[in-house]
């Protein structure tokens, strides 16, 4: 062997164990950095599961408090659909009786006029009587009243929601 053929060989031997060192180092420090990602990502998403127990509590109490609201309105509608069916809530009478366009001419003897009932007034089954209100009254005022609880139950959802946001908006930008 000549020298050239020794140096080469040296060289190569050289670049091999420098290389070989290189990839040792390279591949144990991939795996440091591994380890350390694992730790630093567990760690992340132990932040995140007690961020998310938060949130969790926050939107169960105000499911709870839209609850309460509902069954505070559901009460409420129940018992204006009871004093309605009892009758006890009706439409407000008008203020000044209305004159029929063509009266009834009256005939005959003043006594007897007076005692007998105006079958104009009384022709109209809508008409409230002196009982109670009539069934189609009533089922007015309960449609109503079912719009009223409706409007609130949505009233009450969309606070409960926008309160929800505000407290989870503010919890997560705390965090940060």
């Amino acid at each position: 062997m000549t020298s050239i053929q020794r140096t080469a060989i040296v060289v190569l031997m050289a670049l091999l164990v420098v290389f070989g060192i290189y990839k040792w180092g390279y591949g144990r420090g991939w795996g440091d950095r591994d380890a350390e990602m694992q730790a630093v990502i567990a760690q992340k998403n132990e932040e995140a599961r007690q961020t998310e127990q938060k949130l969790s509590e926050v939107v169960q109490v105000k499911e709870t408090e839209l609850r309460k609201a509902n069954n505070v309105i559901d009460k409420k509608q129940t018992d204006l659909t009871a004093a309605i069916r009892a009758g006890r809530v009706r439409f407000p009478a008008p203020s000044c009786v209305q004159a029929p366009s063509n009266p009834p001419v009256a005939l005959g003897d003043r006594q007897e006029a007076r005692g007998q009932p105006d079958p104009a007034v009384n022709a109209n089954p809508d008409a409230p009587s002196d009982n109670g209100p009539s069934e189609s009254e009533r089922q007015t005022l309960e449609l109503i009243a079912q719009i009223a609880a409706d409007g609130d139950r949505a009233i009450n959802q969309l606070n409960s929601c926008i309160a929800a946001y505000e407290e989870i908006r503010t919890t997560i930008n705390a965090q940060q």
